[in-house]
């Protein structure tokens, strides 16, 4: 097919691309659906990565959800051929409804018999592992079979991804083991809202914890309700999430809306503000390096300094020591990391990622046809070929919060994010620094040059942690300016029921 070089045959051109690729991934998710378990956890990995044409991403979404119970009896079976008792000797009350089903397993809630507590239990489908290991050996032989006939097609790292990590995931003693360790990595911090459910105990395809009550953490009436601000809410997800990246290095993989509750915070919380989020789901877990976390924490605090030819030059170095990426795939690694069209250092208002206000539809309109017309899906898969595997999951994971901060409809503007953000990006630069110090101090002692690295090292700290405060009153100023405004809008258009629930950035 061919379409007349004019404004309306390349609009038809866009229109007919983004249309093939609507109707195969529909196709695709279909075949998924059908097939259930990993073929569904598969679809899910793809719908959170951005890297892919939009069409793709959004035809698998609606995954996310759609799991099949299984039915009770089955569960029964499984549970006493795991423990060697039946549900109702461990149990006093078992309610026969889930109430979360997910491609590898369903919970339920039960009563304990000895203590009297209400627990979630968490019970493996029975037939995932009777196909599982025929299913992975299938997916990443179609998945080379298909890049055999299409060279630039890359998908194979998702094969090679699930091969590695679903083994584990199917093993609750290695969720249970992640859990414990997020908690310890948690544990000196006297402010946090992060709160992980206990593991009363766990086994290789069951698993009890604490019950804990509460809304995903996107209910925007249920914020309201309570009201808990909506913007601190993204904020402490933010947080939460960078520390484990950055600091840690340890990182929750899968931070989706259905993996976070919400609830006001409890008597003795360590919660700075009156919520606490509750993070479900740790079967999936990766770890970094540290080389890497530095190089990519020094990437991001390039990306929102302003630019300059001396920053344009340490955006590539870096993106270069995280990415492997070399100059011809930077602006599209770059527009990778911020969701957004990549920067433009001749343009005053598109600099820095701090320049960056809210996207446009015109933006966003533009990015989904340079994806979709050709040229730009071949770069992206090359990215993917070359980015470390580690590299692509801390995009998903950047991806996710940022749907969850749009879906929490905040006012504060992208900025307020990328802020804390480099907050984190700026610590692990000076712990790396002042650990390259004390190495140099152990093996060749004392010097001028180390004091005064020191010294630079303390300097360079001191004034991002002094800049990105100043922005950040700054932007939260503005934040209430905008809810104040969302507030008498609704009230001079219906009323104070309208004021309150536009200013909770509730839809009607």
């Amino acid at each position: 097919m061919t379409w007349p070089d004019t404004p309306e045959g390349k609009a038809q051109r866009h229109e007919d691309y983004e249309e093939t690729h609507r109707r195969c991934a529909v196709r695709i998710r279909e075949v998924l659906k059908t097939n259930g378990g990993i073929y569904i956890k598969m679809g899910q990995h793809l719908s959170a990565v951005n890297l892919i044409p939009t069409a793709w991403s959004t035809a698998m979404r609606p995954l996310q959800d759609q799991c099949q119970p299984t039915p009770l009896p089955e569960l029964q079976a499984l549970f006493l051929e795991e423990l060697g008792q039946p549900l109702t000797t461990v149990f006093s009350t078992f309610d026969p409804t889930p109430i979360g089903v997910a491609s590898l397993a369903q919970v339920h809630v039960a009563t304990d018999r000895q203590t009297g507590r209400k627990v979630a239990v968490k019970i493996m489908h029975p037939d995932l592992e009777e196909f599982c290991a025929v299913d992975m050996k299938t997916t990443t032989l179609m998945l080379k079979v298909v890049k055999s006939f299409f060279p630039t097609f890359e998908f194979s790292w998702l094969g090679e991804e699930m091969e590695q990590n679903l083994p584990l995931e199917m093993d609750f003693r290695h969720e249970a083991a992640n859990a414990a360790r997020a908690e310890a990595d948690f544990a000196g911090l006297k402010k946090t809202s992060l709160v992980i459910p206990q593991v009363l105990w766990a086994k290789r395809r069951a698993m009890v914890m604490e019950f804990i009550e509460g809304a995903r953490v996107d209910d925007l009436r249920y914020l309201a309700e309570h009201a808990i601000d909506r913007n601190r809410v993204s904020q402490e997800l933010s947080r939460i999430f960078s520390r484990m990246l950055y600091i840690t290095g340890t990182f929750h993989a899968d931070p989706h809306a259905g993996n976070l509750l919400i609830r006001p915070a409890q008597p003795g919380s360590r919660s700075p503000y009156n919520f606490e989020i509750v993070l479900l789901d740790h079967g999936l877990y990766f770890t970094m390096e540290e080389s890497l976390r530095v190089n990519y924490a020094h990437l991001w605090l390039s990306l929102i300094s302003p630019s300059s030819p001396a920053i344009e030059a340490e955006r590539r170095k870096y993106a270069y020591l995280a990415g492997n990426i070399d100059d011809e795939l930077y602006p599209i690694f770059q527009a990778a990391i911020t969701g957004r069209q990549a920067l433009d250092p001749s343009k005053k208002d598109r600099g820095s990622m701090m320049d960056l206000g809210a996207q446009t539809k015109e933006e966003a309109r533009a990015m989904r046809i340079a994806v979709a017309q050709g040229g730009l899906i071949e770069s992206l898969f090359d990215l993917l070929r070359r980015v470390p595997r580690r590299i692509l999951m801390v995009l998903k994971v950047n991806d996710l919060t940022r749907s969850l901060d749009a879906a929490l409809h905040t006012t504060h503007g992208p900025a307020r994010i990328f802020l804390i953000v480099a907050h984190y990006c700026n610590l692990a630069v000076v712990r790396d620094d002042l650990d390259n110090i004390t190495r140099r101090y152990r093996s060749s002692g004392f010097s001028v040059s180390l004091i005064r690295d020191w010294f630079a090292a303390w300097w360079r700290y001191e004034s991002w942690n002094v800049s990105l405060g100043l922005l950040e009153m700054g932007a939260d100023a503005k934040a209430g300016v905008e809810k104040w405004r969302l507030w008498f809008r609704g009230l001079r258009e219906d009323g104070w029921r309208r004021a309150w629930e536009d200013a909770a950035g509730i839809d009607h």
